[in-house]
């Protein structure tokens, strides 16, 4: 059986504190415990179910818990934690051997139809196209969820492109969002049989 890919990042600030522990494939038996659960804390209830959708749909296994000074607001909170899940999971695939580096994923909710495409290419850029009508859900501003994927694909040094294709209402936008990204990140880092590095560089 193949050894878990896993990470655990640790990451204090003057303005945040964030601890967390990454493993993909959640869904196959590694013998480690937690499989399939994500245990999050942010002080952002928004915020949250967002990462719970993304790590159920990723099926990934995730334990977060993280403190920021969102008396300012949730800006440095949702950007470090969006730093540190990148960091983990570039460093859970380690050399990028047998996964299938591309995915992609349409998600509906509703209203909403969102698409999201990676490339674990080791090049980090985000292409972002997703209008949001109302600038805040509940007490959390909408423009940082650009914001956190921006910093997910920086620090897990992929591509990714985000597109909304219709949609009205805000909430279900960016679930869409989430989910869609889960889903192709889910499809690129998949594993497969072969132990050949996806790339004609031989290297990603």
């Amino acid at each position: 059986m193949p050894k878990p890919r896993l990470a655990e990042v640790h990451r204090k600030t003057s303005e945040t504190s964030v601890e967390l522990r990454l493993i993909l494939d959640a869904a196959r038996d590694h013998g480690c415990s937690g499989r399939h659960q994500a245990n999050i804390s942010t002080c952002c209830g928004f915020f949250d179910h967002m990462l719970r959708l993304l790590a159920f749909h990723a099926q990934f296994s995730l334990d977060l818990h993280a403190t920021g000074d969102i008396e300012v607001d949730y800006h440095h909170l949702v950007e470090d934690v969006g730093i540190c899940i990148g960091e983990a999971f570039c460093e859970a695939l380690g050399d990028k051997q047998g996964i299938a580096r591309f995915g992609s994923a349409l998600v509906p909710m509703d209203d909403a139809l969102s698409m999201a495409v990676v490339d674990l290419s080791g090049r980090p850029f985000l292409h972002f196209n997703v209008p949001m009508p109302c600038a805040k859900v509940g007490d959390f501003d909408t423009e940082l969820v650009e914001e956190f994927m921006r910093a997910l694909a920086s620090n897990g040094k992929f591509t990714l492109h985000v597109d909304l294709l219709h949609g009205w209402n805000t909430h279900h936008i960016i679930e869409s969002v989430f989910k869609a990204v889960a889903l192709a990140l889910r499809q690129a880092a998949a594993a497969g049989d072969t132990s050949s590095i996806p790339s004609t560089k031989g290297v990603l």
